[in-house]
């Protein structure tokens, strides 16, 4: 007990951290040091230019042009179907289970994000 008590004793005594430490560095280490750190965060930052230019930004434009393409696929499937049907869309088949509302909501039957175009229109009913 009394050697775990000494060694606990000398170890809180003995000088701990970098600032003990630092007092003793003499301020060309300092600058030294600071300077290597200011190096270091300059070629990080060019890394990370680099790579949002050289990658993200491409990324982004090939994912824009991709998904262009499949809304303008989309679009011309839709005017298919448009001429198959004499000028407009068939109607949508009315299972059970679509479009249950038990209650209204507070602005109507409709929700929030209701566009006439794409969705049945439920005040009708």
């Amino acid at each position: 007990m009394f050697v775990r008590t000494a060694v606990r004793t000398v170890a809180r005594a003995a000088p701990r951290g970098s600032r003990a430490s630092s007092a003793d560095a003499s301020a060309g280490d300092y600058f030294a040091k600071r300077d290597v750190v200011r190096a270091h965060a300059a070629e990080v930052t060019q890394l990370w230019r680099r790579i949002s230019f050289y990658v993200c930004v491409p990324a982004t434009v090939a994912c824009a042009l991709w998904v262009r393409n499949v809304e303008a696929e989309h679009a011309e499937h839709i005017e298919h179907i448009k001429a198959e049907h004499d000028g407009h869309l068939p109607d949508i088949p009315q299972y059970e289970y679509m479009n249950r509302r038990v209650k209204p909501y507070p602005w109507g039957m409709n929700s929030l994000f209701f566009n006439p175009h794409v969705n049945k229109d439920l005040s009708e009913e």
